[in-house]
């Protein structure tokens, strides 16, 4: 049995049309505006059905027609597509688990707020580690719970009983 590498990346043929490039896991279209008479772009990522990303374009000589798409422009929109999508992910990681030190009556804990966004039943699992990094407990909790300094020292003065 041969190998074939006809779908790989490195193999396939980019596009660089002036409304239309692809490259780098993404693709550049150049669309007409809905919201006024300009233009915009959108960059999709390759295997993504929607666009990362959605910005105003410039229009070109003739005030009427898109500027051209052109390597320098493509790699700009690629770097600020990329940056855009690594933020977004930093936020949801940062929304989905909260972290917190605190002093209790055992001593200082690090509580735990790791939520799973389940479409069905979303929940979160709260834990607490003591300062060598054991797990002290673990519960799992309502997807609403709030995680704040007096939740944690409450949760572990109270022996770490399921938060109600």
């Amino acid at each position: 049995m041969t190998d074939t590498f006809e779908d790989t990346p490195e193999d396939t043929p980019k596009i660089q049309e002036p409304r239309l490039w692809t490259g780098d896991g993404w693709t550049a279209r150049v669309i007409k505006n809905e919201d006024d008479d300009g233009w915009a772009v959108a960059m999709v990522k390759d295997g993504e059905p929607e666009p990362a990303l959605v910005g105003p374009w410039t229009m070109g000589r003739d005030k009427k027609n898109p500027k051209p798409l052109d390597h320098n422009a493509f790699s700009t929109l690629v770097k600020t597509a990329n940056e855009f999508v690594r933020r977004h992910e930093q936020q949801l990681h940062a929304t989905l688990h909260q972290s917190i030190t605190v002093t209790a009556e055992a001593g200082r804990v690090t509580v735990n707020l790791d939520i799973v966004p389940d479409e069905d039943n979303p929940y979160a699992m709260l834990s607490a580690q003591d300062d060598g990094g054991e797990t002290l407990a673990e519960v799992k909790v309502a997807a609403g719970f709030k995680l704040n300094r007096s939740t944690a020292v409450a949760w572990a003065d109270g022996g770490f009983a399921k938060p109600r």
